[in-house]
């Protein structure tokens, strides 16, 4: 899930740069972080459903089916902003895939909030 959340917030990151430069490196940037992300991401969200399938995940509350959608928003958020992404040049970026790149970037600072309680629920507080 760290990988993804790095990736994800390179992604912003890549694509605040090229509204900035208009160098094609930075959608080229943003393109493979999106999908090192979206690959990394659906591995997590399926170790996630294994963990909830063994009762390790708390989902007997809201705050546990609040993470599971969450993270389920994020890697589809962050699947259609990777098609977005393949798109040439500016279109790419410029507005959608910005706004898709922030969207991702604020459901996973949510999900990491969710998560964090779950897993106080879970294995007690720190």
């Amino acid at each position: 899930m760290h990988f993804a959340a790095a990736c994800f917030t390179g992604a912003l990151i890549t694509d605040i740069v090229y509204s900035q430069t208009m160098q094609m490196m930075w959608t080229n940037f943003s393109a493979w972080l999106l999908f090192a992300g979206a690959v990394m991401g659906a591995v997590a969200f399926l170790a996630g459903t294994i963990d909830a399938v063994r009762g390790q995940l708390a989902l007997g509350n809201i705050t546990g089916w609040l993470y599971g959608l969450c993270t389920l928003a994020v890697l589809a958020v962050a699947i259609l902003n990777s098609f977005v992404h393949s798109r040439d040049a500016w279109t790419s970026v410029m507005p959608h895939g910005l706004i898709l790149s922030a969207v991702t970037f604020l459901l996973m600072l949510v999900a990491s909030v969710l998560g964090a309680r779950v897993n106080r629920l879970v294995w007690g507080g720190f």
